[in-house]
C-alpha cells in the first residue's frame, strides 16, 4: 500500500510539473477516447449494452461502467456526464438496478423519463443507444433500506419509482423478512414504470403488497388520502420512503403526520426541483440582494427568483454542479457573510461563514460567498 501511494504522489508531481494538472492520466483521454472510450481516465466510463422502452416518455438504459467503478446501494443516485453538441452536461439519476445486478454481472440500470424542455433528458432519448459510452460517476446519497429487516412503506409517483425498483429487488433477492407495501401513483395505467418488473418481484415475493393507483383516469383526480394509509397494516410501527413530484411528496407528509407517523421515520429523496417555499414566517419578506462573488471579484444584483447558482451562471461563472437540485452537494461552497434561504425546507440559513448548496439557495439580503 506504501509503495502504491508513493507511485501515486510521484506521478501526481510529474503531472503537475508536465501538464500543469492534477489528474496526468487524464491528459491523455482525447487519444485513449479515439481508441477506446472506455480507457478514458478523468471519468469513468459506462457503455450502453442495451436500452429498453418502458413508457411513452421512459427508457432503461443498461450500462457496463468499467471495473474500477466502485459499485453503490439500493436508493443511491448518480452523476452522469454527457457531451452535447461540444459541451459536457452534467445529470443526476437513481439507479434503479439491484447491487447484485452489479456485483454478478457488471451492470446497472438508469430508468429515465423524457422531461418536456430538458436538454439532457431528451438527448438521452434521441441520441444515446447501444454501444455508445457516457461518463459515470461514484454513487452517492442516503436514501437507503434498513439495515435490519422491519415493516416498510414505500409511496412513488411517476419515475419516482426508479430508486424504489432497485430497493424492492434487493428485498426480494435477500428476502427481506418484513411487511413492504408500495404506493404508485401515475398519471394512467399507460404510465406505469416498469409495470412486468414489478408484478414479477411481486410474484416471487409475497411480503410486499403492490398498489398501482391511477390518479388521471376518472372525472375526479385520484390522490393519496388518509383512507390509503389508514388500509396499511401497522403504519406507525413502518419506515416510510417517499419519491415523485413535490406536490405528492408535501401531501403524503401532511397525512403520515396526522396518522401519528414519526418524522424520524420519514425517509425523502427529491425527484425534481423544487420551487421556493418559505415557512410562515418569512413568507411576508423580500427575497434577493447583491451577491458578491468573494474568489471572483464580481457582483450581481438579484430579484429573489433565482438561485445563487444561477445568479453565478449569468455573471459569467462556472461553479462546479451536478444535479441542480440539491442531492449531490457537489455545488457546495462557503458562504462568509449574509443569509440565504432554502429553497426546498424555506428556512433561512445563519449571517456567518458556513457552507451553502448553490443550487437551492436564494440571496435574503446581501451576501458574499467563495466562487
Amino acid at each position: 500500500m506504501l509503495a502504491r501511494n508513493t507511485q501515486t504522489n510521484a506521478l501526481h508531481w510529474l503531472g503537475k510539473q508536465l501538464f500543469n494538472r492534477n489528474d496526468p492520466a487524464a491528459f491523455f483521454d482525447p487519444l485513449l477516447e479515439t481508441l477506446d472510450p472506455m480507457l478514458v481516465q478523468s471519468q469513468t466510463p459506462a457503455r450502453v449494452e442495451q436500452v429498453i422502452e418502458e413508457t411513452a416518455d421512459t427508457r432503461t438504459f443498461v450500462l457496463k461502467p468499467a471495473a474500477r467503478w466502485a459499485g453503490f446501494q439500493a436508493g443511491q443516485h448518480v452523476n452522469i456526464c454527457v457531451e452535447i453538441n461540444g459541451v459536457k452536461h452534467t445529470r443526476t439519476f437513481s439507479l434503479s438496478s439491484s447491487p447484485e445486478l452489479w456485483s454478478t454481472q457488471g451492470l446497472v440500470t438508469l430508468t429515465i423519463k423524457r422531461l418536456p424542455g430538458g436538454l439532457v433528458t431528451n438527448w438521452l432519448h434521441d441520441h444515446l443507444g447501444q454501444g455508445q459510452v457516457l461518463g459515470l460517476g461514484e454513487a452517492f446519497g442516503d436514501f437507503l433500506l434498513p439495515k435490519t429487516p422491519q415493516p416498510v412503506l414505500f409511496i412513488a409517483g411517476g419515475s419516482g419509482i426508479t430508486p424504489i425498483l432497485s430497493q424492492l429487488e434487493t428485498m426480494a433477492t435477500r428476502d427481506f423478512r418484513a411487511p413492504v407495501t408500495l404506493l404508485y401513483f401515475v398519471r394512467t395505467q399507460r404510465d406505469v414504470i416498469a409495470e412486468e418488473r414489478l408484478k414479477a418481484i411481486a410474484s416471487r415475493y409475497s411480503a410486499l403488497t403492490l398498489n398501482i393507483i391511477a390518479t388521471n383516469e376518472n372525472d375526479k383526480p385520484r390522490y393519496l388520502k388518509s383512507q390509503d394509509l389508514k388500509a396499511v397494516p401497522g403504519l406507525k410501527a413502518r419506515r416510510v420512503f417517499l419519491c415523485g413530484p413535490k406536490g405528492l411528496m408535501d401531501l403524503a407528509n401532511e397525512l403520515l403526520h396526522q396518522q401519528g407517523v414519526r418524522e424520524k421515520d420519514i425517509h425523502s429523496t427529491f425527484f425534481s426541483s423544487a420551487t421556493p417555499a418559505l415557512n410562515a414566517d418569512l413568507a411576508d419578506q423580500v427575497l434577493g440582494g447583491k451577491v458578491q462573488f468573494g474568489k471572483s471579484n464580481l457582483e450581481a444584483s438579484s430579484e429573489g427568483d433565482a438561485s445563487l447558482l444561477e445568479i453565478a451562471e449569468a455573471s459569467g461563472l462556472k461553479p462546479r454542479h451536478g444535479c441542480r437540485m440539491g442531492i449531490c452537494h457537489q455545488c457546495s461552497c462557503r458562504k462568509t457573510s449574509g443569509t440565504v434561504i432554502n429553497r426546498l425546507t424555506g428556512k433561512a440559513s445563519g449571517s456567518g461563514e458556513e457552507s451553502v448548496q448553490l443550487c437551492i439557495s436564494i440571496p435574503h439580503g446581501p451576501v458574499t460567498i467563495d466562487v
